[in-house]
């Protein structure tokens, strides 16, 4: 019973740090996205107006 509590404690840190890094990882990746997607914008916006 106690291997099994140890096993499953285990595997909660394992997928705990899985998760952390992906979501980190996803997050950064969706903030480029838009930070290059409002470049674009302004870059369109200056090339219209002149």
């Amino acid at each position: 019973m106690k291997s099994l509590l140890v096993g499953i404690g285990a595997l909660l840190l394992v997928a705990w740090v899985f998760g952390f890094l992906v979501f980190k990882v996803a997050g950064f990746l969706i903030h480029l996205v838009l930070i290059v997607g409002v470049i674009l914008l302004i870059v369109g916006l200056v090339r219209r107006i002149t």
